[in-house]
């Protein structure tokens, strides 16, 4: 089952793993709303899978922003 977490709660979880994150919250929305990021809307809440963010962050040379 993936993981899914507000745009929000995905940024506390990357400051958690890694405190010195210069990922906020702010570029994980703008990732979303470039379609970088997919996402699923639950009411108003864009909900992101952060295994997928995780995946992303970390192979960051592999995909074409």
């Amino acid at each position: 089952m993936p993981r899914m977490r507000t745009i929000q709660e995905a940024a506390a979880e990357l400051k958690q793993s890694d405190p010195n994150t210069a990922v906020t919250a702010y570029a994980i929305r703008q990732m979303v709303l470039n379609g970088t990021i997919p996402c699923i809307y639950a009411g108003k809440k864009r909900l992101i899978n952060i295994d997928l963010l995780e995946e992303f962050l970390s192979q960051k040379g592999r995909f074409d922003v």
